[in-house]
């Protein structure tokens, strides 16, 4: 199984859709965004924000290729910045450690 920085690295996303999540990255509150998108009381720690936020976003890239009805661009790029902002807090939290 992949590490997750690993899989942040290797996702493949059209351009327009990256480019607005950089844009949005800077603006990302943990507190507030992240239980909204898990559907959760209280915002995990950043690994497992990740895990969550990396599978739902596979969800909705599906839908995007696929082409279906239901598929929302602005929920995306919200779970890319998302993916972004707590990419940033591990490899803090990371370097904290050391």
């Amino acid at each position: 199984m992949l590490d997750l920085m690993t899989r942040i690295r290797q996702l493949q996303r059209p351009a327009l859709l990256a480019r607005a999540a950089r844009f949005g990255v800077d603006e990302y509150r943990h507190e507030t965004v992240l239980p909204r998108l898990l559907k959760t009381a209280h915002a995990p720690r950043p690994a497992a924000a990740l895990m969550a936020l990396l599978d739902i976003e596979a969800a909705t890239d599906a839908r995007r290729i696929a082409g279906t009805g239901d598929y929302a661009p602005a929920r995306h790029v919200e779970l890319l910045i998302a993916i972004s902002g707590e990419a940033r807090m591990l490899q803090a939290t990371a370097l904290r450690a050391v």
